[in-house]
């Protein structure tokens, strides 16, 4: 068993107000908790990992290069390897969600583009 506390967890802001947090994880999965300030986006991307999209509060738009679906609390999203996406917080609150990947992503992932 390997806890980790939240508060000690290792954390980065990849743009202002967009906060990630590493979660317990391994090769074959890991959970990156994460908060966006009202209007933030992340840009369109991809990644070799599947990916689940939880909303845990707020409201999240997730987009696609075909399709939006706007999520409530508590709804998530399913993205398959290579997907290209976005999440924009589209409501007038912070949101805050977690993202799951399989297999495993390495949490600098942000901080290692170009």
């Amino acid at each position: 068993m390997e806890p980790v506390e939240f508060d000690a967890a290792a954390t980065y802001e990849p743009e202002e107000g967009w906060r990630r947090v590493s979660l317990a994880g391994s090769d074959a999965f890991t959970f990156e908790w994460f908060e966006k300030p009202p209007g933030h986006a992340s840009p369109m991307h991809d990644h070799e990992n599947e990916q689940v999209c939880l909303v845990l509060a707020g409201e999240l738009t997730i987009h696609t290069e075909g399709d939006s679906v706007t999520l409530g609390q508590y709804d998530s999203v399913w993205l398959d390897a290579w997907e290209a996406h976005r999440v924009e917080n589209t409501g007038e609150e912070r949101a805050v969600g977690l993202d799951v990947f399989a297999p495993g992503r390495s949490f600098d992932f942000w901080t290692d583009r170009d």
